[in-house]
C-alpha cells in the first residue's frame, strides 16, 4: 500500500485530504506542519509528498507579461485606461500591443474592440477571458440579489461576450484558442461564497459545452482553473489560502497549458489533487469538513 505523507496546516483541508486518500487505500500520514513532518520522514520514506507551499508574492497582467516576452502582440482591454497605459509602457516592444478602456459588461464596445484587434493584428491566436469579481454573498440578504446579478453579469456574461466577436475569425483561420478562468470554488460550492461558486461553476461548464461545439473548426477551448493566486483579488481575504501561488508562476504554468491546448487544468497541481477529492466526497464527508470554513467579506 503506498504510502503519502500530507503536510498542511488547515485542518479542514487536512482531514478532507486524508479522509479522500485513504479511502482510495493509501495509506496517509498526515502533519500540521515541518516540525511533526520531520521526524516522520527520518522514519519512512513515502511514495508521494503533499506540501503546502506558501510563497510571497496579478494574474492578467502577469500572463500579459509571459506572452509579451515571448513575442506576442497583445490587445488588452480593462476598465481603466491609465492601468492599461502603464502595462503596455513597461512590456517588450509596446509599440506592438493595443489598449481598450472598455467595461467588460458594455458587451457592444467589447465586439467594437474585438474587430478593431483582428484588423490592426490580421487575425487572432489566443483569447483570454479572464475578467472577474469575487465577493461573499448570502441568499437571506435582499440586497444581495444585485451583487449576485453583478457577479455573474461579469464573470459569466462577460466570458461569453468576450469570446464571441472572435469565433468567426478563428473559423476563417481553421485555428485558434478561447481560454475560459475557472476556479476550484466552482466544483464545490463554498458557504458564503454562493454567487462567486455558482458563476466558477457556470464557466467550467460553459467552456465545456463550447469546447464540444468548436472542436470540429479547429478551435481549442481551455478552462484553466486557479486555487489561489497573489492577486489583488485575494489579498484582501482574511482567512488563510492553502497553496496560494505567485501570480508570475501562475502565467508561466496557464501559458503552458494554452499552448498545449489543454482542455483542463488545474493551477497549482496540488489544487488539482484537492479538486479530484472534492468532487469524490460524499456530501456528508464534504458537509463536515467545509461547513465551517471561513467566509468571504461581503460588500
Amino acid at each position: 500500500m503506498p504510502l503519502i505523507y500530507c503536510v498542511e496546516d488547515d485542518e479542514n483541508i487536512r482531514e478532507l485530504v486524508g479522509y479522500a486518500l485513504r479511502s482510495q487505500d493509501f495509506e496517509v500520514e498526515t502533519f500540521a506542519d515541518s516540525k511533526e513532518f520531520w521526524p516522520a520522514l527520518e522514519k519512512r520514506t513515502p511514495a508521494l509528498f503533499l506540501l503546502d507551499i506558501m510563497l510571497p508574492g496579478e494574474s492578467g497582467a502577469a500572463l500579459a507579461r509571459q506572452y509579451a516576452g515571448a513575442g506576442a502582440q497583445l490587445g488588452l482591454l480593462a476598465r481603466g485606461g491609465e492601468a492599461l497605459d502603464q502595462l503596455i509602457a513597461s512590456l517588450p516592444r509596446p509599440e506592438l500591443h493595443r489598449a481598450y478602456a472598455v467595461d467588460v459588461c458594455d458587451h457592444a464596445a467589447l465586439q467594437r474592440a474585438a474587430h478593431d484587434f483582428i484588423a490592426t493584428a490580421g487575425g487572432i491566436d489566443v483569447v483570454i477571458a479572464s475578467a472577474g469579481v469575487s465577493v461573499g454573498t448570502l441568499t437571506e440578504h435582499a440586497q444581495d440579489l444585485s451583487v449576485f446579478e453583478q457577479v455573474m453579469a461579469i464573470n459569466v456574461t462577460a466570458t461569453v461576450a468576450t469570446f464571441a466577436p472572435f469565433i468567426a475569425a478563428m473559423k476563417s483561420q481553421g485555428s485558434g484558442r478561447l481560454v475560459g478562468i475557472g476556479s476550484v470554488a466552482g466544483i464545490r460550492g463554498l458557504p458564503g461564497a454562493e454567487a462567486y461558486s455558482a458563476s466558477k461553476a457556470a464557466v467550467i461548464s460553459y467552456c465545456e459545452s463550447l469546447r464540444l461545439e468548436l472542436k470540429p473548426a479547429g478551435i481549442k477551448v481551455v478552462t484553466i482553473t486557479p486555487g489561489y493566486i497573489d492577486t489583488p483579488m485575494t489579498r484582501h481575504n482574511a482567512y488563510r489560502m492553502p497553496f496560494l501561488m505567485p501570480a508570475e508562476q501562475f502565467a508561466v504554468r496557464a501559458a503552458r497549458a494554452i499552448a498545449d491546448g489543454d482542455s483542463y487544468r488545474v493551477i497549482p497541481w496540488q489544487m488539482g489533487v484537492v479538486a479530484k477529492l472534492l468532487r469524490a466526497l460524499p456530501n456528508a464527508v464534504y458537509d463536515r469538513a467545509f461547513a465551517n470554513a471561513p467566509h468571504k467579506a461581503r460588500n
